[in-house]
This record gives structure tokens, C-alpha cells and sequence, in this order.
């Protein structure tokens, strides 16, 4: 077995691994939206890797993105798998450590990653290599009931206008997929609304029509419980192409209104995880 870059690695053969991991999954993804989540993570193929058999065949992979963390060069596990014929041999912790030099020279300075919390297998993995907790998420999925208008004014808006002044709304930052680095890696791919108190922006959401991605919602706290998250969730709603609606990553025990806001629009808690951290 040899342990190599995915550098030249051709999408097709990378998309077909992938699906033959993943393939038991609940949630499955298509190559097109592979792709899409692949361009807004961040992936850098010089600086994933796999294990090849001797057939020259994926055997097991990581796939990671690249970027910033908190002003940290990081590395963001994207996606790692192996497929089932070659699972209990250990090859996500032997890719996870070959990658670990090439991600150094590069100027990688920390590692992070999310992984489901009741995935207790991985968990214990990740902190034997050295990972720890860094937060908690929950993660909502559902179909929303029907959302009353409250008459507010919701326009689309630049991103760039939304940019400069997010923060002063968060109850808490934004995780790697979530962030304004990534929605820019592949800004057509988002819709941006805000909601107005005359002239004065309030609130506002990015989304991902295609997947019915709530990316970032937030309203400004001296305008909250006046259904201005309804307001824009509604004319989400209206332009959203997906079945559904999933709202992903928010941060357990500073996201009460958010959670709190989503379920009483029937979008459930889905699940949890933990966001986990290992400095190189």
C-alpha cells in the first residue's frame, strides 16, 4: 500500500472513491454537489492524500481543504473515508500521519476537523492523535410549516455590504464551512438577503439555494422576537431550489435563540458534533 498526494488525481476517480465510502450513508452526495462542497471547503489536492493498492486503486483517503482559522494557516478535514473492503487496517490514521510533514511545510499550523458525536469510534481515534474538543454543534434539518409575513422589508444584498458588519450580530463565529473565506470561494453559489429597519439593516442570511443551506442567519439583538429571522427565512423559502432546508454547525451553548427559532419552525435538531482541534 503506498500513501501518496491526490495532486493530478482526476475528479471522476476521486468522486467514485468517495461514493463507494460513503455509500451506506443516510445523507447521500452526487459528484456535481461533490464538487461544490469541495470548492467551498477549501480542497487543495497537492496537500490531501490517499492509500493506493497495488492495483493503483483508491483504497482510503483524506481530502483536505486549506485556509485560515481564527488567523491561523489551517488544514480542514473535508472528508475522510475508506471503502469497506479495506476498513480495520488503520489507514485513516496512517494517511492522517504521513500528511503531517507536507502540511507543516506548507506553513499548516493547526489541524481541524468535525466529527458526529455519537461516532464515539472516530472520537477516540482523533484524540489518540492528539485532537481535542474545541466546541460543540448542533446541526437542524427539515422541512419549515408555513411562516407568517411580519411586513418587513427583505432585499437581496452584496455580500460585501453584509461583510463588514456580520460580527456585531453573531452570538458565535461562524465554523470553517460556514465562513465568509469559504462562501467567497464560491460566491455565485449564494444568495445573500438582509432585512431593514427603514434604512437600517437588521438582519440578514446567506444560503445555498442548490442544498438549502442556511450558511449564516442573524438578527441584531436589539431587533430580535420581532420576526425578522421569519421575515428572511420566509423569502429563503420562496427562492430555495432544495426539498428541504439545513442549518449546520451552530455552537452549542451560544446558539439558544437560534436553536430555539428553528425548531419552533419545524426545522428539528438533527444531530451534534464536536469541533475538534490538533496544533502542528
Amino acid at each position: 500500500m503506498e500513501i501518496k498526494s491526490l495532486s493530478g488525481v482526476e475528479f471522476d476517480v476521486l468522486a467514485e472513491a468517495f461514493g463507494a465510502a460513503f455509500a451506506t450513508y443516510e445523507v447521500q452526495i452526487s459528484p456535481k454537489e461533490l464538487r461544490t462542497m469541495l470548492r467551498r471547503r477549501g480542497f487543495d489536492p497537492a496537500l490531501s492524500f490517499a492509500a493506493f493498492d497495488s492495483g493503483g486503486r483508491i483504497a482510503g483517503f483524506t481530502l483536505n481543504g486549506i485556509g485560515t482559522f481564527d488567523g491561523v494557516p489551517t488544514a480542514y478535514d473535508t472528508g475522510t473515508g475508506t471503502l469497506p473492503e479495506h476498513r480495520g487496517k488503520g489507514f485513516a490514521t496512517q494517511i492522517f500521519e504521513a500528511s503531517l510533514p507536507h502540511l507543516r511545510a506548507a506553513g499548516v499550523a493547526q489541524y481541524l476537523l468535525e466529527v458526529l458525536q455519537h461516532n464515539t469510534a472516530a472520537v477516540s481515534v482523533y484524540r489518540r492523535l492528539g485532537f481535542e474538543v474545541s466546541r460543540e454543534f448542533n446541526y437542524f434539518r427539515g422541512q419549515p410549516s408555513a411562516i407568517p409575513s411580519v411586513g418587513m422589508r427583505v432585499a437581496s444584498v452584496a455580500l460585501a455590504e453584509i461583510r463588514g458588519i456580520a460580527e456585531k450580530f453573531w452570538d458565535f463565529t461562524p465554523s470553517w464551512q460556514n465562513s465568509f473565506e469559504a462562501i467567497e470561494r464560491a460566491p455565485k453559489d449564494f444568495i445573500t438577503l438582509g432585512a431593514f429597519d427603514g434604512d437600517r439593516l437588521v438582519g440578514y442570511v446567506i444560503f445555498e439555494p442548490a442544498a438549502g443551506d442556511i450558511t449564516q442567519i442573524a438578527v441584531a439583538e436589539s431587533h430580535r422576537r420581532q420576526g425578522i429571522g421569519s421575515a428572511l427565512l420566509g423569502e429563503m423559502l420562496r427562492q430555495n431550489r432544495a426539498s428541504g432546508i439545513k442549518c449546520i454547525n451552530t455552537e452549542i451553548g451560544r446558539d439558544e435563540t437560534l436553536a430555539g427559532f428553528l425548531q419552533a419552525l419545524s426545522i428539528p435538531l438533527a444531530g451534534k458534533q464536536f469541533e475538534m482541534i490538533k496544533r502542528l
